[in-house]
Formats: C-alpha cells, structure tokens, sequence
C-alpha cells in the first residue's frame, strides 16, 4: 500500500498497535452481536486514539504512520464493496468485477489518508459520542461524534448498517469528515470522470491522485 512510513516501525510501536488491532478484532464477535451502533463507534475510535495517544512518533503527527494504524483498525470495521459502489453510482453495476476490484483498492487509499488527516489534528482531545437518534432502521444509522479539546470540535460522523448473520456486528459505509459526508462528496467527482472518459478513466484518476498524494507525504 502507498503512503507508508520511510522507515520501519520499532518493535515497541509494532506491539502497541498489533496489540490493539488484535484486542478490537478478538472482542468484535462476542461484543457485537448485542453491542449499540453508537458503543461500538466508541470502542473502535477510542482505540485508534489511545493508540495513537501511547505512542510518542504516532503523537507527533507522522501521517505515514497514522495511516497504517487507520488502516489496521478502523478499515476491517468498512464496508468498502458498498461505499465505492454508492460513490460510483450506476456505472458500478456496468463495470467488470476487475474493475470494480480495481475502484475499491484506489478508494480505499483516498479514504485512509482523509480519515487519517482527521485523525492527525488530534492531541489530547476527547471524542463524545451524541446520543443515537431514536427511529433509525439497522440498514443506515447515523452515529454522531465530536473529537473536543483545543480549538474547534471535529466533527467525525459515521453511517453503519448492520451486517447479515447473527452476531455479525456494524460496518461502516460513510464518513462524515469535518461536516462532508464522503460518498455524497465523491460521487459528483466521479460522475464527472466517468461522463469523460468511462470506469476506466476514472480508476486512472484516483491512481494519480493516490501517487500525488504519497509523494506529498
């Protein structure tokens, strides 16, 4: 994956986060057949934060390493198949299975490092989970957080649906980063690539975006 760190973790920082990564997978089946949509955003955000917290070269705002930890914690926790198809509108069901293998692993990278950049502005500050509005069905509930401490509230939003199966848990499919919901945002960009220049032209879009994007970093 692009956008990792020029150097390798150390060992201490490769336990804390293999030992966080492994407490949210192993507990998400016990937990999550019974667990609230909103306590379960609040158990994975503030185990990325902690993690992040405990650990001085993360602390200090490596996006690099930021975006591996998002990437080993949040992103099993998104249902990617269902956020690039939303993004991609009617098209998605015209492209071929490669193509659509091709859309979801640029996406993907986009949506790390922007949810990684959220997570970058982040000290010392506290995240509050809102309460959860009543009347939500279990296929699009919004969970509501604000990251509080220094300067302005973050706003960090997250749309789950609940997956099939019992004891199957949330999946996140949207993210509302500082007050843009992703989807709704991507969407009109890609619907412009794809008028252009088709499916194709729009996977060498993100790829160039995602190769500028690394080279920045």
């Amino acid at each position: 994956m692009e956008n990792m760190p020029s150097k390798p973790l150390n060992r201490r920082q490769l336990l804390a986060i293999a030992s966080a990564l492994s407490l949210g997978l192993a507990t998400r089946s016990a937990w999550s057949a019974e667990e609230a949509p909103d306590v379960f955003i609040k158990r994975i955000v503030n185990l990325s934060l902690d993690t992040i917290k405990a650990d001085k070269s993360l602390r200090t705002g490596d996006i690099g390493k930021i975006m591996q930890l998002v990437d080993t914690q949040l992103m099993p926790h998104v249902n990617f198949r269902r956020m690039t198809a939303l993004a991609t509108g009617p098209a998605w069901r015209k492209a071929t299975p490669e193509q659509q293998k091709r859309l979801q692993e640029e996406f993907k990278i986009l949506l790390v490092r922007t949810y990684s950049g959220a997570l970058n502005q982040i000290s010392d500050q506290v995240v509050v989970v809102k309460p959860l509005r009543a009347g939500q069905d279990d296929k699009n509930v919004v969970v509501n957080t604000e990251v509080r401490g220094r300067g302005d509230p973050l706003q960090l939003d997250y749309r789950l649906e609940r997956t099939p199966g019992e004891g199957d848990g949330w999946l996140i499919f949207d993210l509302n980063v500082l007050g843009v919901w992703l989807i709704e945002n991507y969407r009109s960009q890609f619907t412009k690539e794809i008028n252009s220049g088709g499916i194709d032209a729009l996977i060498a879009s993100l790829s160039a975006r995602n190769k500028l994007n690394a080279k920045a970093t």
